[in-house]
């Protein structure tokens, strides 16, 4: 990975910055690109202070213009982006009948609009380099639904749908993706308001164990992708 740039959207969260510390020692500049940026800071800050070389930028998942600039900015100032690491994700767990119409919104625009609209502009990119790995998200409830997960299973299988037809579109492009379809992180996700669940924490996976496949994903050879991997605790996770 010496010298690959790899762009991490949702660089504020903890697969993110796990990631970023894997891609750093590896020789890979990394720009950490979150909604956060302060919180995107202190890891790059962190990760410099190391010997690894990594930067910080704002971006809204949802807006066409910050999406751009984000992409322009890192194309002029570090080069091509070799690999996309779609971090980034809203959590919804409750019962349909609960669903705010608006809280639903928000997490179909971040999870579905955001992922193609930083796919998008990214691959624009990419396909002009003939290169490039993106890496996705969809999470097990993208492959598979649990008890009051409409919204949020729906938006995670439209990623599945999403990936999956991109790969058919670009055979012959020079750009790979992979599906990672995880199990419970111990992460932040869980203390959003709208995750009507209680989970043991220490029985989930570790952002570390994550950013692992994370790392494998993106560093297979040239003539090979890693298209799929599911990646489950052992233990049961639910209170």
């Amino acid at each position: 990975m010496e010298d690959q740039v790899v762009l991490i959207v949702g660089g504020s969260g903890g697969i993110g910055k796990a990631s970023a510390d894997l891609f750093a020692k590896a020789g890979a500049k990394v720009v950490l690109a979150a909604r956060d940026k302060a919180k995107a800071e202190e890891k790059a800050k962190e990760i410099n202070d190391n010997g690894g070389e990594a930067f910080a930028i704002e971006v809204n998942v949802t807006d066409l213009g910050s999406v751009s600039d984000m992409a322009r900015e890192v194309n002029e100032n570090l080069g091509e982006i070799d690999v996309l690491v779609n971090a980034f994700g809203l959590g919804l767990i409750q019962p349909l009948l609960d669903i705010k119409p608006d809280d639903a919104k928000e997490v179909f625009d971040v999870n579905v609009y955001g992922t193609f609209l930083v796919t998008q502009t990214i691959a624009r990119y990419m396909a002009t380099a003939k290169k490039g790995r993106i890496i996705m998200f969809p999470g097990i409830l993208g492959k598979a639904v649990m008890r009051n997960t409409s919204v949020y299973s729906a938006s995670k299988f439209a990623v599945t749908g999403f990936t999956k037809a991109l790969v058919e579109e670009n055979k012959r492009s020079g750009i790979k993706f992979s599906l990672l379809f995880l199990g419970g992180v111990a992460t932040d996700f869980w203390e959003n308001p709208n995750i009507d669940m209680r989970v043991q924490k220490d029985k989930m996976l570790t952002p570390q164990q994550v950013a692992k496949a994370v790392y494998y994903s993106a560093s297979q050879p040239d003539d090979s992708v890693l298209n799929e991997i599911t990646i489950q605790p052992e233990s049961h996770q639910m209170v």
